[in-house]
């Protein structure tokens, strides 16, 4: 016959089982929300704050000054524009070059 402990025994495992499921789903999302959460701090952050340097140096760049561009030239700036520099590299008074401000990587202030 039937055995009503045994019934009810089995559907409290059954709710115990489901509840448990629902749990350690809960927990997995709480853990990838954690793991991108420290990703975005570890490698996003710094990221930005690097790209927001360098606009910096960009945006500061003035007439006289000594820079190094992203091809590894060092030269001084003749002439400055918006989003436009022409520098002039070595002694030589005809290489002077037109290039974006975003190929200079460092800035030296003119005295």
């Amino acid at each position: 016959m039937f055995n009503l402990g045994m019934i009810i025994a089995d559907a409290a495992a059954g709710q115990s089982a489901q509840a448990s499921g629902s749990v350690s789903v809960i927990l997995g999302v709480v853990y990838v929300i954690i793991i991108l959460g420290f990703m975005y701090f570890v490698m996003l952050k710094p990221q930005k704050k690097q790209e927001r340097e360098r606009q910096e140096i960009v945006n500061s760049v003035e007439v006289g000054d000594s820079v190094l561009t992203t091809a590894g030239f060092y030269g001084v700036v003749i002439d400055v524009t918006e989003d436009m520099a022409i520098v002039e590299f070595g002694n030589n008074k005809n290489c002077r070059i037109p290039m974006q401000k975003s190929a200079i990587v460092e800035v030296e202030k003119a005295e």
